[in-house]
């Protein structure tokens, strides 16, 4: 097994190459991906928080006043604030330099940078614990998940949480290790943007505290660096619950006034979430309870297979070692599994809450996010042990000296077992939540089963250019599921002509969209009704799995062109 190493400068330069390449490959093919209903509702945050932002520079002091910071703030108050902060700012930035080609990217970027930093972070952690060639297929294994993929393009909180919930994670280790102060800091300052960023972050204290017991276990098996890591540990827990907080006030002038009474308004609003519809096998779930086997089987239906193997031969190497350790009382042994222990941890809490069926699964994959840089961490670890049993089995491709495998060996290795998930991310885009992996037969084999195969109204940008194309002068567009603040994002960014006219009814349209979802096809059947047919004129999806339609009226002025 490689032992932990010290980061190099080598180390650092190849993790912000590979977190750059991620954010150029995001910019690369952003375009043309249409906004997610989500997506709607923070730009307009951003553009709103954005504006305070200008007061605030021009005239500070009418910017603090209560009638300002409401009015700015107010609008998507039941979220944290910090991304769409950084979307508003983003989008000033854009306007001054004009940086992007379209507009809506500016809001997104953001988000890819998080992106981009996780996939580095996650690198330089796996190669301080199992070596470089862990580290490596670590940042590939989570890049190559195509809902990972899909999200890191968007202007919403998923990445940039799970990238402050692993960053949390790192800095609480390094306290852990660390005599100084430094990094128990970082720590609350990463939480305290956590906190900016996501309810998400509520979990890290937990998952610390019972960190910190599993300290202690190595205590008790007679070390006394291990209780001296606990300490450091739980020090470092109560600095991040005295100054995160704060931090997370300071960045979000809606709590600044009426603090607590808002603040339990936020925590209510998630506690008490309302429900939204999510097919899954079949059936459609709108109301507790929900299936306990949402979150594992679409784990294994939407993560590449061969990740998952890897996690778990991961997982299976370093569980006999930690507990290897316990049975000799090795303490030294134990605390070199500090990091691993908190990993597996990380993914316990992460899929923790959907052992209740009353938790809700309308948000898919992305609500358990957080898990899936620990899988990957955990891949890189089994990666390491196949590597090491390809030098047992065959001594001579390694190098005498130091037993260790070519470089190049190594990247040929990484490349074969990485290159099955990045032929699935690959041809997941542009339709990532309908993305799945051949273990359950790719997106056929998903919709053959009955999984759910798109939500938010994102996919109306894939129908975008056939509009364009063929919709006649100021044609009545109905966009089902796509927001109107999406809608106009597109417009803006020059993906949908100014002059189509968006209308609330089927009845009042010339053209209609479907976003194909199993408790929506009311909407389906009437366009079929008001349109006098029942054959779209337009069906986009993956591997011919129908996705998003249009269809358009057969009757009356018939206002769209190409009819011949």
């Amino acid at each position: 097994m490689s032992e932990p190493q010290e980061l190099t400068w080598r180390d650092r330069a190849l993790a912000a190459v590979l977190g750059g390449g991620y954010v150029a490959w995001l910019l690369a093919t952003v375009k043309g991906l249409g906004y997610a209903r989500d997506e709607g509702f923070y730009i307009v945050a951003g553009n709103a928080y954005a504006r305070w932002f200008r007061l605030l520079v021009d005239e500070p002091m009418r910017a603090v006043s209560r009638a300002a910071v409401d009015s700015h703030w107010t609008v998507n108050h039941e979220h944290p604030p910090l991304m769409k902060g950084l979307f508003g700012l983003s989008h000033l930035l854009d306007q001054e330099l004009d940086l992007f080609a379209e507009p809506g990217t500016a809001y997104r970027f953001p988000a890819m940078l998080m992106a981009g930093g996780l996939v580095a972070l996650l690198f330089l952690w796996g190669t301080r614990v199992a070596g470089r060639a862990a580290g490596l297929v670590a940042a590939l294994a989570f890049a190559l998940m195509p809902r990972v993929f899909f999200h890191a393009h968007l202007a919403c909180f998923d990445l940039p949480i799970t990238t402050l919930f692993v960053a949390c994670c790192y800095a609480f280790c390094r306290a852990q290790e660390s005599e100084g102060a430094g990094w128990g800091v970082t720590l609350a300052g990463l939480f305290g943007l956590a906190l900016a960023t996501k309810h998400n972050a509520w979990i890290l204290p937990l998952l610390f505290a019972c960190h910190v017991v599993a300290s202690a276990v190595g205590a008790r098996i007679g070390r006394a660096s291990a209780l001296a890591a606990g300490q450091r540990g739980f020090a470092a827990l109560m600095v991040a619950l005295m100054i995160g907080p704060a931090i997370a006030w300071a960045l979000w002038p809606w709590l600044w006034r009426d603090t607590f009474q808002r603040v339990a308004e936020y925590v209510a609003f998630h506690v008490h979430h309302e429900f939204y519809n999510m097919e899954f096998l079949g059936r459609s779930y709108h109301e507790p309870p929900f299936p306990r086997a949402y979150a594992p089987l679409m784990t294994a239906a939407t993560v590449p297979t061969t990740t998952l193997l890897l996690a778990a031969l991961g997982l299976i190497v370093r569980g006999r070692a930690t507990t290897a350790a316990l049975r000799r009382r090795d303490a030294w042994a134990f605390g070199q599994q500090r990091d691993v222990v908190l990993w597996l941890g990380a993914i316990l809490a992460s899929y923790g809450p959907w052992v209740s069926s009353g938790t809700p699964i309308f948000g898919g994959t992305k609500h358990w996010m957080t898990a899936y840089p620990f899988l990957a961490l955990f891949a890189g670890v089994g990666f390491a042990r196949v590597l090491e049993a390809v030098r047992d089995a065959w001594p001579a491709l390694a190098h005498r000296a130091t037993r260790a495998l070519p470089a190049a060996l190594v990247a040929g290795l990484a490349i074969v077992v990485m290159a099955p998930a990045a032929l699935t991310t690959a041809r997941s885009h542009p339709w990532g939540l309908s993305a799945y992996v051949p273990l359950v037969g790719g997106a056929p084999g998903a919709a053959t089963l009955g999984l759910n195969r798109t939500f938010w109204g994102y996919t109306t940008g894939s129908a975008a250019p056939w509009l364009d194309a063929h919709a006649l002068p100021e044609a009545r567009v109905y966009a089902h599921d796509t927001l109107n603040a999406s809608w106009d994002q597109m417009v803006r960014d020059g993906s949908l002509r100014k002059d189509l006219v968006r209308v609330g009814s089927v009845a009042d349209a010339d053209l209609a969209l479907y976003h194909q979802e199993l408790h929506m096809q009311g909407q389906e059947a009437q366009a079929w009704v008001a349109f006098e047919t029942v054959r779209p004129a337009l069906v986009l999806g993956p591997d011919g799995v129908p996705v998003v339609m249009v269809y358009r009226t057969t009757r009356g002025r018939v206002r769209t062109v190409g009819d011949e």
